[in-house]
């Protein structure tokens, strides 16, 4: 499997003054010799004195000018730019609480992991495994073993020592204890510290996808000893550590003092992360400059950041979020794979993405552009009402007859959706019910009981293909070749191999029809001026804050 071991502009100068010096004409005209004979002494001592106080006053003015330009070039505090100690970013989601072992969705790991959390590896903004706080990393030929070696000198924010010891307990944990995403290492055998700074990893089964998913939840290093209150705060060895949350407000996170990394340090001491789930109080956040970033910015209200280009910078950029719309195949209404092949074909998607800015991409499978596997599936379920209405007719509904269903999903994503799909699958014999909910109660109705018919939601997460290939997920989707393709994904020794067996079962989940892929939601971020080291790709999954800084 392939591996990688691996400025401000300046202030503006001033307007220089050149003021000269001179001395008073009235009394240089008293300083003239009367007509005929010396001049008398008094008025000699009279003239010199004037003259050495014109030079006096002459040269402390060229002096105090020539100060004040020198300071002006250089750049006083007066005059230039500062850095300011605090950047506040607005996100839409808001974690439920911070238990980061517990809790899923997918805002706690864009916000804890790189910042108070760390795995043995990490990922950057290209979506590429990195190190972490394993240096560097061999696998064996046969794919079963995993040999890390640590960076030395690590510690927890609490100043407890972070070694080998603590990576093999926090991976046999997470397993044992079977914390969110323990079913990303059910290939592990176990996970043993070598020495100090070597940790090794063996497999019962080869698994080309560990790597990646160490760079997430199921690589966090915990401090066994640490005592705090997981769902409320966080204790890592990362560059930030946790001051206060409120999921109803904000994440307030202050530079770690005691972080090991010179070369992650963070750059600004406070980052203030609000949640900011209403899209024009979000931009009005921004414009009054009450956060100096805002990620996930709907296209549609860009326009005026962008004619503003001289205090602020517009960035899109592609990522994993995945907009599903997901039919519960064990509905009897939806077990009919003509009724979900029906729905596919009646969606506009073209429309979609037109009425939110044009920026998000056409997705017609499972897998983004940006993970292995990847295949342009568009062209599967072209929109057409004639088939849609065709297939409709075959399972038994009309326009006269419709199909009653319920679109679940939570209100922070809009109404415009919900409005466009009712609209759209009524042409085709569906009377759409849309049912708006909180997010906290779409994750424990839909995402935790799968109680559902129709749910929509953004899916951020990558590589997570493996979703379609567990029955048990809220999808409840089952389908035994695509579950042997993924195993054969999983066993796979290289990544084009791995790749191939991915491209083969995406496309026939795509086929199977148990989703509709609304689109690949491209993330727009708008910085105020001065915002500098803020990521530009994936951060609605990836958001390392430690080089951020704003000058004022």
């Amino acid at each position: 499997m392939s591996q990688n071991n691996g400025a401000h502009g300046k202030p503006g100068a001033t307007k220089q003054n050149n003021a000269s010096a001179s001395t008073d004409a009235a009394l240089n005209a008293r300083a003239k010799s009367p007509k005929g004979g010396k001049p008398k002494g008094w008025l000699i001592s009279l003239i010199a004195v004037l003259v050495v106080v014109a030079i006096v006053i002459g040269v402390t003015v060229f002096f105090n000018n020539k100060a004040a330009n020198d300071s002006s070039i250089a750049g006083d505090d007066s005059n230039a730019s500062k850095t300011s100690d605090t950047v506040t970013v607005g996100i839409k989601l808001a974690p439920v609480n911070l238990d980061i072992r517990h809790q899923s969705g997918s805002a706690l790991e864009q916000l804890l992991i790189g910042n108070v959390y760390e795995g043995i590896v990490s990922r950057d903004s290209n979506n590429k495994v990195q190190p972490g706080l394993a240096k560097s990393w061999e696998i064996s030929d046969d794919g079963l073993t995993y040999t890390f070696h640590l960076n030395e000198k690590m510690n927890f924010s609490n100043g407890d020592e972070l070694n080998a010891d603590d990576v093999a307990w926090s991976i046999n944990e997470l397993k044992a204890q079977k914390y969110y995403n323990y079913d990303q290492v059910k290939s592990l055998d176990k996970a043993e510290a070598v020495d100090a700074n070597t940790v090794k990893l063996t497999l019962t089964t080869p698994d080309s996808n560990l790597l990646w998913n160490l760079t997430g939840r199921a690589g966090l290093v915990f401090d066994k000893d640490a005592q705090y209150d997981a769902k409320t705060s966080a204790l890592g060895s990362g560059p930030y550590t946790v001051v206060s949350f409120d999921s109803s407000d904000k994440l307030v996170l202050k530079a770690n003092e005691k972080y090991w990394n010179a070369d992650r340090k963070a750059k600004t001491a406070n980052m203030i992360v609000r949640f900011l789930t209403d899209d024009n109080a979000a931009v009005n956040a921004l414009k009054g400059g009450d956060v100096q970033v805002l990620t996930s910015v709907p296209a549609t209200l860009t326009k005026q950041f962008q004619s503003d280009s001289a205090n602020y910078t517009v960035s899109t950029s592609d990522g994993s979020d995945k907009f599903v719309l997901a039919f519960n195949v064990t509905n009897p209404k939806l077990a009919d794979q003509r009724v979900r092949q029906a729905i596919r074909y009646g969606i506009d998607h073209d429309q979609i993405i037109a009425s939110r800015g044009g920026v998000d991409a056409p997705l017609g499978g499972p897998i983004p552009s940006v993970d292995p596997g990847y295949e342009d599936l568009t062209n599967l379920y072209p929109h057409s009402v004639d088939k849609a209405k065709a297939l409709m007719a075959e399972a038994g509904y009309t326009a006269d007859k419709p199909l009653q269903l319920t679109l679940t999903y939570a209100n922070v994503y809009g109404t415009e959706l919900g409005d466009q799909l009712k609209s759209q699958l009524s042409q085709i014999g569906i009377d759409l019910k849309i049912n708006y909910v909180e997010f906290s109660t779409w994750l424990q109705d839909v995402h935790t009981n799968g109680d559902y018919e129709l749910s929509l939601v953004d899916h951020a997460e990558s590589h997570d293909f493996y979703k379609w290939a567990t029955p048990t997920y809220y999808y409840h989707y089952d389908n035994k070749q695509v579950q042997d393709l993924y195993a054969k994904a999983l066993a796979a020794t290289s990544d084009d191999e791995a790749d191939g067996y991915l491209k083969q079962a995406a496309k026939i989940v795509s086929e199977d029809a148990p989703a509709d892929w609304l689109f690949g939601y491209r993330v727009t971020v708008v910085t105020a001026k001065g915002v500098d080291g803020f990521p530009q790709q994936l951060s609605q999954s990836v958001l390392p804050l430690y080089a951020v800084t704003y000058r004022q």
